[in-house]
């Protein structure tokens, strides 16, 4: 590919790290596949009657696993960091939503009602958290 935009192509594959991105952008997939099989309730169905609350609590997640992923992807140089870094991310978002789920009693309930006060209470505790894991990876 000697044209310019073999060029181009070959200048962005030597200095950005597709394949880490790559990497990344499939762990915040499978991070959001595990978090939508654990809340107790549906969120797509949720959003799709327009819940408000319910696409506050599926933003916050998606933040909030995309902002320790990002401090791995700028700190690592090796796939295998981000892996595991990924997966401790994703074990730690989890153990938030359990204990934000003791601190807001009822929430399943409070997220389908369309209490965008407590989805944002939530997402605000998930992506604080996240902060807080990205410090660490980044340390």
């Amino acid at each position: 590919m000697n044209t310019s935009i073999g060029l181009i192509i070959g200048g962005l594959q030597s200095g950005l790290p597709v394949g880490h991105f790559l990497l990344a952008l499939v762990l915040l997939i499978i991070g959001a596949f595990c978090y939508l099989r654990i809340t107790p309730f549906n969120e797509r169905q949720l959003i799709a009657e327009n819940n408000v609350a319910a696409a506050c609590v599926l933003v916050g997640m998606l933040i909030a696993l995309a902002i320790p992923l990002t401090a791995t992807l700028a700190t690592s140089g090796s796939a295998i960091d981000i892996v595991i870094w990924g997966f401790i991310a994703l074990l730690i978002q989890l153990a938030t939503f359990a204990a934000a789920s003791l601190f807001l009693h009822n929430l399943r309930k409070m997220v389908i009602e369309d209490n965008v006060a407590a989805a944002v209470t939530l997402a605000g505790m998930q992506i604080a958290v996240a902060l807080l894991n990205a410090g660490v990876m980044a340390g």
